[in-house]
């Protein structure tokens, strides 16, 4: 009786914990081996998968495991074949309307399938060129290719997620003459501090580095990586990682890294397998969330709104209506 009890809760934990809840948001740094593929789920639903890992089967095993219904946009960073092999079979299933990429033409016969792929199901191309994409309620930065980057590393597209006060940034397998150059363009506060970070590269030695992390300071990084003869991560880009005092995850130490966010900002972190490395760096007091104000916050129209300095209103924050939601994407006022 209490093995078959044991069993019972813990299917029905496995099956909670499936499809993305509703009302928060959800990023999911999937296990795919040696490869990237992160699915982010906004709380009205709406999911971009940024990457798909190296093998068409485990990704779609993946959108099963996870329930997802629906794609409407999905991004490679680059070309190469352990970030989209997986966006074929994403783009077969669920033949989402956009497709951000770089613009860069990848050489190998998964790219052309890719491509092919998306031209049958109607899926439009999107060239990254710094747009801000609104995911229902949850925004998204695009971080362009720099000019004068030469190969598909340097020309990896970025993305920064925005939550409330939450923010996640991943940029593909970009190296220090990308980084560089964003941080050329984009002061340090334009993208740090980032509460989820994506690795660059699996933590190869010619990813990340420290000017750059100083910038990002980043309080949890995750390494998408699998069994592989380059050595990802590195001693040096575990070492600058707990240099930066973040908490360490591995994809293939901890499996699927599930961050759920919560409106407002606050956040969980929590991995299919084990706990991570704990964060080294004195900890900044905890993130408390303010009490809701009145409920009795009310603005006639969007001139009262920003007049208080509150565009854009993001769906249960005081004030918002959905008079005020034109388009209904959980953002008013924009």
């Amino acid at each position: 009786m209490r093995r078959g009890l044991v069993l019972l809760l813990l299917s029905v934990g496995v099956a909670a914990a499936q499809r993305a809840p509703a009302g928060v948001l959800t990023l999911r740094f999937l296990d795919v081996g040696q490869g990237d593929a992160v699915l982010i789920t906004s709380p009205e639903g709406k999911s971009v998968l940024y990457d798909g890992g190296r093998s068409e089967a485990r990704m779609q095993a993946l959108l099963t495991q996870y329930r997802v219904p629906s794609l409407d946009l999905v991004v490679a960073s680059h070309a190469d074949a352990d970030h989209i092999t997986g966006l074929v079979t994403a783009v077969q299933q669920f033949k989402p309307k956009y497709f951000l990429n770089n613009g860069l033409a990848g050489t190998t016969q998964i790219w052309q399938k890719l491509v092919s792929t998306a031209q049958q199901v109607g899926t439009q191309g999107l060239i990254a060129k710094g747009q801000t994409i609104n995911l229902g309620s949850v925004q998204l930065t695009v971080l362009s290719p720099p000019p004068g980057m030469k190969d598909q590393n340097t020309s990896s597209v970025g993305l920064l997620v925005q939550y409330g006060s939450f923010r996640a940034l991943m940029t593909g397998d970009s190296e220090t003459p990308e980084t560089t150059a964003w941080l050329r363009q984009s002061p340090a506060a334009a993208l740090g501090p980032v509460d989820v970070y994506k690795s660059i590269h699996h933590g190869a030695k010619n990813g990340d580095n420290a000017r750059w992390l100083a910038a990002v300071r980043p309080a949890n990084v995750v390494i998408s990586v699998g069994p592989n003869s380059y050595g990802h991560p590195t001693a040096e880009a575990i070492t600058l990682y707990k240099k930066a005092g973040a908490a360490i995850y591995r994809t293939d130490l901890n499996g699927t890294v599930t961050v759920t966010v919560q409106p407002g900002g606050t956040y969980t972190l929590s991995a299919a397998k084990g706990t991570g490395t704990a964060a080294t760096r004195t900890q900044a007091p905890p993130r408390v969330t303010p009490p809701a104000p009145a409920s009795n916050v009310r603005y006639p129209n969007c001139a009262a709104v920003r007049e208080a300095g509150k565009a854009p209103l993001l769906r249960g924050q005081p004030g918002y209506s959905p008079n005020l939601d034109r388009d209904g994407d959980g953002r008013a006022c924009e």
